[in-house]
């Protein structure tokens, strides 16, 4: 069975492969009496290249399940794609922020603290050698 043009579109944009995908039918659980315990409707979605896995039931319809999982194993891909570019972006962020120029307030008051600290310490007695 083909796949819908849409799902084609976004696991393209991804750079991701429909082979990639091993997809499996299988028995239903749950409510639905003897109908769900006797078909293979259930569909079981496994990306190998990062393992990621979906299992629909859904619907009481094979195809309507298919559809659905294909959807969601593509919204996952996409989270997952997102959430590796902010980690990259964080990480420049805070590269940028630990290796800026201090402003000028900035230094001024670490000078007043280093002038307050020399003072404080310049109050000390000589240690001497007799106990």
């Amino acid at each position: 069975m083909p796949l819908p043009p849409q799902i084609h579109r976004r696991l393209n944009a991804l750079g991701a492969r429909a082979e990639d995908v091993d997809e499996r039918f299988v028995r239903g659980a749950g409510p639905g009496g003897q109908k769900i315990n006797k078909t293979s409707s259930t569909v079981w979605l496994r990306h190998r290249p990062t393992g990621i896995e979906v299992r629909c039931q859904a619907e009481r319809s094979q195809a309507a399940n298919r559809e659905q999982a294909w959807a969601e194993l593509a919204a996952k891909l996409e989270a997952r794609a997102r959430s590796a570019a902010q980690a990259v972006e964080q990480a420049r962020e805070v590269e940028r922020r630990r290796t800026r120029q201090k402003s000028y307030g900035q230094k001024i008051k670490m000078i007043e603290s280093k002038k307050h600290r020399a003072k404080h310490k310049a109050h000390r007695g000589r240690v001497s050698g007799d106990w």
